[in-house]
């Protein structure tokens, strides 16, 4: 999708919100964990490719390192352009023997329909109701009424310490922040 295509897109999701993304953008975000905390870990009910599954943290790190992204809510244009983008990329990560997880505070088959038609089966997402597990990652947001995850990835090393943490509610530069900060711990540790 085009930047023109992507810009059209998100104002024609904001006026038919009635200006609700304008008040979502200027609602401020609590400050995300910093680089050398420990990661909190976490269960939650997960899906991939539309089946669900159980995704734990420390599972996954004994793997290698996981990228963990928050994000508001699926089947929002910022939020699918970031699962498009991560989807596309699952290919590199997967090869650095990273794991790609998304995160957001929604149902599980909302989020299970959202893992197949627009993570396109590359990578698990899971729901965070209440978006507690943001929450001990400090990165909430209160939107309409209710608490979500702000935009927010992680990189986080097999160890559980967080080696990159990147807040921006525009989607562009998460996959490409996520992706540098696991080539170059890889470098460091092939």
């Amino acid at each position: 999708m085009t930047g023109f295509n992507r810009a059209k897109m998100a104002r024609g999701f904001a006026l038919a919100l009635g200006g609700s993304l304008a008040l979502l953008a200027a609602m401020p975000a609590s400050a995300a964990l910093q680089v050398g905390e420990k990661a909190p870990d976490f269960t939650l009910k997960a899906a991939l490719g539309g089946k669900e599954m159980p995704f734990s943290l420390k599972q996954a790190l004994k793997k290698g390192p996981v990228v963990l992204y928050f994000f508001p809510a699926a089947f929002t244009p910022g939020c699918t352009i970031e699962a498009h983008s991560f989807a596309e990329a699952t290919d590199s990560f997967n090869k650095l023997h990273a794991t790609v997880i998304g995160v957001t505070s929604g149902n599980i088959d909302r989020v299970a329909e959202f893992s197949k038609v627009e993570c396109r089966n590359k990578f698990a997402v899971a729901a965070d109701p209440d978006a507690k597990i943001a929450g001990e990652y400090k990165n909430q947001m209160q939107a309409m009424g209710k608490t979500l995850s702000d935009r927010t990835s992680y990189v986080i090393a097999p160890d559980g310490k967080i080696l990159m943490a990147y807040s921006d509610r525009n989607p562009e530069q998460h996959i490409t922040k996520s992706l540098e900060a696991v080539k170059a711990w890889r470098a460091k540790h092939s």
